[in-house]
This record gives C-alpha cells, sequence and structure tokens, in this order.
C-alpha cells in the first residue's frame, strides 16, 4: 500500500455563527469568529490517497489527475468565495474547518473511488497553527 498526497491553496471568508443563537451567545462562543461581517484566511488543502502502485505507469495515480479532481470538485467553488454564502456543498453547514474538511471529504469520495484508489484523508490548514484531519 502506497499513499499520495496532493496540496492546494484556496482564500475564503466565513463566519462562525448560528441562526438559532442571539449574537451573546454565538460571540461567546465563537468569538471575533462570529464577526458580522465576515473575516477570512488562507487555507491549505491536503488530500492523501492510497493503493497499489499501476505496474504498468509507476503511479497510484497521475498527481495532475489529482489536482484535476481536487480543483473540480472543491477548489474551484471555494477560492475566494464566502463559505456561508455561495459554496453549494457548505449550504445548511456552520462554516467550521469541521465541517468543511468532511464536506470536502463528500465531495472527493466518489470521483478518486472511480480512480481505483482510496481517499485515506482530507487535511485542511486554516491557519499555519491550526489544522483539521478527517479520515472519513
Amino acid at each position: 500500500m502506497i499513499y499520495i498526497t496532493r496540496k492546494a491553496s484556496f482564500n475564503a471568508a466565513h463566519k462562525l455563527a448560528r441562526t438559532d443563537w442571539d449574537d451573546d451567545k454565538n460571540n461567546e462562543v465563537y468569538g471575533k469568529c462570529a464577526n458580522p461581517n465576515w473575516h477570512g484566511h488562507n487555507y491549505w488543502l491536503y488530500v492523501t490517497v492510497k493503493g497499489e502502485i499501476n505496474q504498468e505507469t509507476g503511479f497510484l495515480v497521475d498527481l495532475k489527475w489529482l489536482k484535476d479532481v481536487m480543483n473540480t470538485y472543491v477548489v474551484d467553488k471555494v477560492d475566494h468565495k464566502n463559505l456561508n454564502l455561495d459554496v453549494d456543498f457548505m449550504k445548511g453547514k456552520l462554516a467550521s474547518t469541521e465541517n468543511l474538511a468532511v464536506a470536502v471529504w463528500d465531495q472527493l469520495l466518489a470521483p478518486i473511488a472511480e480512480s481505483g484508489a482510496v481517499l485515506h484523508c482530507v487535511k485542511i490548514y486554516e491557519t499555519e497553527n491550526n489544522f483539521v484531519e478527517y479520515f472519513g
């Protein structure tokens, strides 16, 4: 079994706030991340796939193909967007990095499986100090 990881970056805005809570409760729980005027991050997305090396090509998957899948299903949909308002696969979800990682996994699972590889991990850095890993 071999593991391959591809990295991509995107910039996006979001706000952490529950609509069923008042401003005081949202500020208490989410602090400055509940800013009513939003805030943004320079995100780093790491997608790791696993499987067996194709003996004919020497690849698990072509990294150009993985880049294209990541761009089509995720990066093009989130880059320079508002995660709360503009991203179809985040509709109705609190735009935490945890929920974003699960939603990205859901976006990538089928296209990667069609390649014969297995999606192993989605890792998203929100800041250089904070990241989330999701293994399905």
